[in-house]
C-alpha cells in the first residue's frame, strides 16, 4: 500500500523551520556597556591647585549632606544614605584631583558616584529540642531576623548629576589661586655634556734667596780695635 505523499511536504517544512529556530534563537549579549566616548561628564578642569580643588570638593559634599570618610590633598571620598519605601540606597562619591598635563589650567578633577541598593530580607531561625528517646530535634519554633542585602549596584551616569556637583564645587573655590613657584635661572643646574675631571694644581718649590732675586743681606760692621 503506497504512503500518502501529501503529508511529506508539511513534515519537511516543519522540520526545516524548527531547525532554523533552534539555530538562530541564541543571541550574543554584550559583556560591557561602556562606550568610552570623548565626553567630559566625569571630569572638569580648574585654574586652582589640586589641593584647593579637593578642598572645595570636600566642602561641596558636606554642604549636600554627605559623610566624608577620606579627605586628602588629592582625593576625597564620601557617602550618603537614602530611604525609599522598603529599599535602602547608598551613594558613594569619589573625587580625584590631579595636575593638568596640557592647557593653561593646572588641575583636572575626576569624579565618580556608585549607587548601591539594599533590600530587607527575612531569615527564619529554628530551635533545637532535646528528647531523651528520639535525640535532638530541630523544630521551627524560633523567630525571623531582618537583614539588609545588597541587590543592585551601578555607577551613576546622569550628566546633570555631575554638572550640579561641579557647579557647587565652583562656589567653594577660593579667590586666591595657588601656583607653584617657578625655579629661577640661577638655581637651574645646567647639564654638563663633557665632564672634565679636576687635576691638582702644581705647587712651586722653594728657591734659594739669590735665585729668587732677593737683595743680599747688609754686611756686618767691623768691631773697633781694643785699647
Amino acid at each position: 500500500m503506497p504512503a500518502p505523499r501529501p503529508l511529506l511536504l508539511p513534515l519537511l517544512l516543519v522540520a526545516t523551520l524548527g531547525g532554523c529556530s533552534m539555530g538562530g534563537g541564541t543571541k550574543s549579549t554584550p559583556t560591557a556597556y561602556e562606550a568610552f566616548d570623548s565626553s567630559n561628564t566625569y571630569s572638569r578642569s580648574f585654574d586652582h591647585s589640586p589641593a584647593q580643588a579637593c578642598e572645595a570638593a570636600r566642602r561641596a559634599l558636606l554642604s549636600q549632606g554627605f559623610v566624608v570618610g577620606r579627605a586628602e590633598a588629592d582625593v576625597v571620598e564620601a557617602r550618603k544614605y537614602f530611604q525609599q519605601e522598603e529599599s535602602h540606597e547608598q551613594v558613594e562619591f569619589r573625587a580625584v584631583c590631579m595636575p593638568q598635563t596640557r592647557g593653561d589650567q593646572q588641575t583636572l578633577v575626576f569624579v565618580n558616584a556608585v549607587q548601591d541598593r539594599y533590600a530587607l530580607r527575612k531569615s527564619s531561625t529554628s530551635a533545637s529540642v532535646g528528647v531523651s528517646a528520639l535525640g535532638s530535634l530541630s523544630l521551627p519554633i524560633g523567630s525571623s531576623d531582618d537583614s539588609l542585602v545588597k541587590v543592585a549596584s551601578a555607577t551613576l551616569q546622569d550628566p546633570n548629576f555631575y554638572k550640579r556637583f561641579f557647579s557647587v564645587l565652583e562656589r567653594f573655590l577660593p579667590e586666591d589661586i595657588e601656583r607653584p613657584a617657578k625655579p629661577s635661572a640661577a638655581t637651574q643646574a645646567q647639564p654638563t655634556l663633557f665632564p672634565v675631571l679636576p687635576y691638582p694644581q702644581p705647587v712651586p718649590a722653594e728657591l734659594p734667596a739669590e735665585q729668587a732675586g732677593l737683595p743680599d743681606p747688609p754686611a756686618a760692621e767691623p768691631s773697633p780695635p781694643p785699647l
